[in-house]
Order: structure tokens, then sequence, then C-alpha cells
């Protein structure tokens, strides 16, 4: 779970850095380019201070031992930054792009063959650099939220879960790219698992946000002409509708290497991509106290919600928040999982916040209803 008040300041960029002169008490300089910096490193004062995967001169890094700072060298011989100090783009993940996967040299592509080569045989080197990564991966997402110090955030988070599999024709889509589009229009910051399906179409309605029913109606048909993601067109298609709808609205998207390979999202305006799938889930569950919504999906997604069910249960992020089942007869009549939660939740506080629909104005509206209860109230 992220931690709202840091006693060591994160310093990510060489401005900020230049403000605290000469005195670098408790700061951790993350990923900069200190070579070229324009600073006394003779007169700088150094206590509990640590560099993390910066450019330095042999000279600056040889003083600063000295200073007893503590240093990070960068790790080379790796596709991804261990030390990065933001979330990635679709442009930063999608770069060097290719449909055919021969021709593929995207750098999530890169990453995630990677990946393979150490998933089931991992020594501690990469151990220690996927760890970091992910952390960085985690503060970079507090950034964005703004967690306070009882745990809530800043931003009203909404999370959406359901199936990869679900094609850009399938109704499920639409429903949800409505939901996502109104949700957003009503001040809640929408999140999902990155990847295809039900969470490509999330981030699909929350980036169109703003946009008229028309438009949301002109994009959907685009895309359904590259419907399914085996389609050679199907991030070329999700491109035009990019380029037809410019400046979309914030959202995020939090996917994972440890699946597989996929396209990445590209109507996430920010990507959050662990290595650790179990990290992954935990903190998408424990950032989106506003609500999660359930579309259908498979053991995936029924894995999620007995996890969010147990976060409620117990109250271990000390808030109670809504869980919405998006289709009756899938969750109700098919697989009987909104009974199972509504038996676990009898006499518990988040009893209340739980819900199943097929409409979304009306999961709008219970949600807006049902804000997190504290569970010191």
């Amino acid at each position: 779970m992220p931690i709202p008040k840091k006693l060591i300041k994160e310093i990510e960029s060489v401005d900020d850095l230049l403000k605290h002169g000469d005195t670098l008490l408790n700061l951790t300089i993350q990923s900069l380019d200190l070579s070229e910096a324009d600073l006394d490193w003779e007169k700088i004062k150094i206590a509990n201070t640590t560099f993390l995967g910066c450019e330095m001169s042999i000279e600056t890094e040889l003083l600063l031992k000295k200073k007893g700072a503590t240093i990070y060298p960068k790790i080379v011989g790796l596709p991804y930054n261990a030390y990065r100090r933001d979330l990635y783009t679709w442009h930063e993940l999608l770069d060097d792009y290719d449909p055919d996967p021969e021709q593929d040299k995207s750098l999530d592509l890169r990453i995630y063959k990677h990946f393979q080569l150490f998933k089931n045989s991992m020594d501690i080197n990469e151990a220690l650099s996927q760890r970091i990564h992910d952390h960085a991966i985690d503060d970079a997402i507090a950034d964005i939220v703004k967690f306070d110090e009882t745990g809530m955030t800043e931003k009203k988070c909404v999370g959406i879960m359901g199936g990869h599999g679900i094609s850009r024709s399938d109704e499920a889509y639409e429903k949800v790219a409505v939901l996502t589009k109104g949700l957003t229009e009503d001040g809640y910051y929408i999140m999902s698992g990155g990847g295809p399906g039900i969470m490509e179409a999330a981030n699909f309605g929350a980036y169109m946000a703003g946009k008229s029913a028309e438009d949301l109606e002109k994009a959907l048909n685009m895309l359904k002409e590259a419907s399914d993601v085996s389609d050679k067109d199907f991030v070329a298609q999700a491109k035009k509708v990019l380029d037809e709808f410019p400046d979309g609205a914030e959202n995020l998207a939090i996917p994972t290497w440890f699946y597989g390979h996929e396209p990445s999202n590209v109507f996430a305006t920010k990507i959050a991509k662990y290595f650790s799938n179990a990290i992954r889930e935990d903190i998408l569950l424990s950032t989106a106290i506003h609500g999660i919504i359930y579309a259908p999906g498979s053991a995936g997604t029924i894995q999620e919600i007995f996890a969010d069910v147990a976060q409620n249960h117990y109250e271990s992020l000390g808030y109670a928040s809504p869980m919405i089942f998006f289709g009756k007869e899938f969750w109700s009549e098919k697989s009987q999982i909104y009974q199972v939660v509504q038996q676990l939740s009898d006499g518990k506080a988040y009893g209340e916040m739980i819900s199943i629909s097929d409409d979304s104005e009306e999961i709008r509206k219970f949600i807006k209803d049902h804000p997190p209860v504290s569970s010191k109230e």
C-alpha cells in the first residue's frame, strides 16, 4: 500500500535539486544527469542522501561517497530503467512497434522478452532491478493520485475490471465505454488493468469524456473496423481514433508483463506497467477507493473480486469501498458470484456498498451516492 507521507523527499528534476542550494539533507535524487549541474559539490552538505542511477563524473562520485552519500549506479544491460521517475506512455512503449511479431522492435515487447528469460529462474540482480522498477511505478502512481495521511486519494479513483478477450464489437465494450465516459465527466479518475477488451473500453470511454455522444459513436465505429486484438490493424485503428479526437481526458492503465504480451492500450494517457502481477493487482485495488466496477470476465477478474472483498471485509485500507457488478445475468445467474459476495458482506460496512446493475446511469448514481466510508467513523 502506498505511504502518503514521505520522510525522505525524492528529487526528480535538476531544477528541483538546484532549489536546495548547498544542502541535500534527507533527499533521494533519482535518475538525473548531474554531469553538468551547476553545483559546487565540495560545499554540498550531505546527510541521509541517496543517488539512484544518476549520471555523474567519477570525481563527483568519489567526492560524494567520501561525504557519506549512498550511490546506486545505473544498471547497464537492461531494456528498462529500474530507477525511472514517471509512468510510461503508449508512445514510449510502442516506439518501433510493428503488428508482425517478427518485425516488432517496440520497447514493450523487448522488456517482455527480457522478463521471460528470468520469469522462472530469476537471479538476485534481476530480482532487485525489477523490485526497484516496480517501486518506482508505485511512487509515480502515488504522485498522480496523491494519498493523504489517512490513505485517501485526492483524485476520486474508480477501477474497471473485466475480460481482456471482449472484442470492440461486443455490446459489453460499448456499455463500459459509455459508463466510463460518464464517470469521468462526473469527476472520477478511471483506472483499468491496462489490456485490451473491457480494460481498453474503460480507458477509451474515459478518454472520450467531454465529447458528444455522436463523437463516441463515430469513434466506436472506427474501432470496430479492427475489432479483435488479433487483427493486424488493431493498434493502427486505435491511433486513427486518437488522430480524429486528440486531447482526451486523463486516465490510467495498470498492466503487467506477467501474463504475456499484448499491445499497449493507447487510450490510457498514463501506463503503470509492472513486472509483479501481485503488486500490480494490490495497487489497483487499494488505489480505486471510490469503487471498483466488475464487467464480465474470467478467472483473473474473479480473483480480483475476492481480493477486493478481502480488503473490504477486513477494512485493511481503512475504508469500505463500493463494489459494483455490471451485468446481472453474468454475475447473478451464470456465475452467482454476486450472491457469494453478498453473503460474505452480511453485517459488514461494505455490505451496504455492493450493487448489481445493467444500467450505466444507475451505476453512476450508486457511486456518487456511496462514497468511501472510513472504518473509524
